[in-house]
């Protein structure tokens, strides 16, 4: 199934070029917006499955686009997924993306988008539920000092998995990574989760969790 797109950047080449990129990959992109208030009528009117959305944007350039994805995400849930566009690390903005725990986001930074097939595959993890943060703002938000929480408790290792959790990658993509046979990977898993605590639930849903409790680590 083609999955339908909304693009809302205030940069009007920049838009274009993007819906280009995105139709070549694949996409529809149904509207294309430059203001936040346009961005929520376009939702409202095509209910795409994912807006992928500037955070600075008219008029004060500040946290426009984030508001507005953030009423987007009281307004429709899940249904329609929210990408985050940024020029810049914003940790602040990444922790009040996924604040919710809900998945179906991601935050990733423009000028590290090098290959489209990887913002494509992004963009349909976040499709289906899944949370994808650009590992520069992952880094970032690891390196912050931190009081005694249950993450302390997580190995090296385990630390590391939940890292390529956090930027939304599968559980064969965390072998590939890692070097790890596939039943290693899910013990480490199941460690992460039974360290943070995170009760019996859909793995969809606890990976969720489970990222949320790194970043706010």
């Amino acid at each position: 199934m083609t999955l339908r797109l909304v693009l809302a950047d205030d940069s009007l080449l920049l838009r274009e070029g993007i819906a280009r990129l995105l139709v070549e990959a694949g996409f529809e992109v149904v509207a294309q917006a430059g203001t936040a208030g346009e961005l929520l009528a376009a939702v409202r009117t095509h209910r795409p499955d994912v807006a992928i959305i500037d955070i600075r944007m008219p008029p004060t350039h500040t946290d426009e686009g984030l508001r507005a994805a953030e009423a987007i995400r009281a307004e429709h849930g899940r249904d329609v997924g929210i990408l985050v566009l940024s020029q810049y690390v914003e940790t602040t903005f990444a922790l009040r993306l996924v604040a919710d725990g809900e998945g179906g986001v991601g935050y990733l930074l423009k000028d590290r988008v090098e290959h489209l097939d990887d913002f494509a595959d992004a963009i349909r993890r976040i499709a289906r539920g899944g949370s994808v943060i650009d590992p520069e703002v992952v880094a970032q938000l690891v390196g912050r000092r931190r009081t005694k929480a249950p993450l302390d408790d997580l190995t090296e290792r385990e630390r590391e998995v939940l890292g390529l959790m956090a930027e939304g990658r599968s559980n064969q993509a965390i072998c590939d990574t890692l070097f790890l046979a596939p039943k290693t990977v899910e013990a480490h898993i199941a460690n992460i989760f039974s360290k943070l605590e995170l009760l019996p639930a859909p793995d969809d849903h606890r990976r969720v969790l489970a990222v949320l409790a790194y970043l706010r680590g």
